[in-house]
């Protein structure tokens, strides 16, 4: 029997489902098939050219080593003007902290703000690897049920006493539905009042149809606000994020990122700097999110997904599939089979309900989209 090195119950997490579903449906295209892939939460568009050019001129000049834990001084100037460009805040740049992707981010701020043993709220559904990294660091994840009526958002009624933490996202993931002003002040106000932390998700931040999506920041300067580079400016794969914290909060963060990561990497941050003056293009990507959204919306119920609620942002849509299964994972894996579509089950966002429900991605290129919504109406009108 093969040796088993010890283990910390910390890392009994479970499996970012999404990721085994990537991977089956790369080992059925290592196999020759033409699989269709709504599954994953990236766009299918690469970092813009003047990201990519303006690396390839750092490269010739610049050995490209370990920048401040905090990240590139202009990056972090740059960041804090978009705040004044979108959401006409003066932001300090000082408060901006440069991270390996809105994951270092979620690492630095769970590891900043709460003990072991803590509790932090987090909606349902909601973006698994909240839950999975806060029980990493040894603190309890707390679900919190939303209500359709509501949105798929958490209200105030949902957030409970006892709290150390509350965690938001909006636009949300997987429902891309966002909250207004005053459903995300109240959230805040909730927080305050039990002694919470709050830290705001804004990953999607750009990506929106209806409606402008609001910061924490334009309501209070006493949360934590966390965003990437990987959605709206087209670089998952380039790794580099970033957060805002209070600014007494500033050297604490710095000393935690000094000694997990060091810094972010330097390469990504200059290609970041130079995504952030690409609004042309940004904006030609957001044109395809519009026109597969409508697809998708008229699409998804021509092949029977009927329970479905226009998403506000991102490119995501949650539908309620519990009149076709009971098993959301299994139904993933027979329409992956049959049909070429990879979807992710509802089990990753809700770990109670998720087993009605599938994330339909429509973030790659149009004809993707289109031939997946054929694909999936033929394999409903034969199941």
């Amino acid at each position: 029997m093969e040796e088993v090195m010890r283990a910390s119950r910390r890392s009994d997490v479970d499996p970012f489902i999404v990721m085994d579903v990537m991977e089956a449906a790369r080992r059925a295209e290592a196999a020759g098939r033409h699989i269709i892939h709504m599954e994953v939460g990236q766009p299918g568009t690469p970092a813009p050219v003047g990201a990519r050019e303006a690396l390839a001129r750092e490269m010739a000049t610049d050995a490209l080593g370990y920048t401040v834990a905090l990240g590139v001084p202009a990056l972090r100037q740059r960041i804090a003007r978009l705040y004044r460009d979108w959401y006409g805040l003066d932001l300090n740049p000082d408060r901006v902290i440069v991270t390996p992707g809105s994951s270092g981010a979620f690492l630095l701020a769970f590891s900043a703000l709460f003990d072991a043993g803590e509790k932090v709220g987090l909606g349902e559904p909601g973006y698994p690897s909240y839950r999975q990294i806060l029980k990493a660091l040894s603190l309890e994840p707390v679900g919190l049920p939303t209500a359709l009526e509501n949105r798929l958002q958490p209200v105030p009624e949902d957030v409970p006493e006892g709290l150390s933490g509350l965690i938001v996202a909006s636009p949300a993931n997987p429902s891309g539905t966002m909250l207004s002003r005053e459903a995300l002040a109240a959230l805040i106000a909730r927080a305050e009042e039990i002694g919470a932390a709050f830290v705001s998700d804004e990953i999607y931040h750009g990506i929106q149809y209806e409606g402008r999506a609001i910061s924490a920041l334009e309501i209070s300067d006493e949360v934590c606000v966390i965003n990437s580079f990987s959605k709206y400016f087209s670089m998952t794969g380039w790794r580099v994020g970033w957060m805002v914290v209070p600014g007494s909060d500033v050297r604490r963060y710095e000393r935690l990122a000094q000694n997990m990561f060091i810094c972010a990497p330097h390469a990504s941050q200059v290609a970041a700097l130079g995504a952030m003056e690409c609004e042309a293009e940004l904006q030609a990507n957001m044109a395809v999110y519009a026109e597969n959204r409508r697809l998708m919306l008229e699409g998804l119920p021509e092949a029977g997904f009927t329970r479905i609620a226009p998403p506000d942002g991102a490119f995501y849509i949650y539908a309620d599939v519990s009149e076709f299964t009971s098993d959301s994972l299994a139904f993933s894996r027979e329409i992956l089979d049959r049909a070429g579509v990879a979807v992710t089950p509802g089990l990753d966002f809700d770990p109670r309900r998720g087993h009605g429900t599938l994330r339909f991605s429509y973030a790659r290129a149009t004809a993707d989209i289109a031939e997946g919504l054929v694909r999936l109406r033929d394999f409903m009108n034969v199941r």
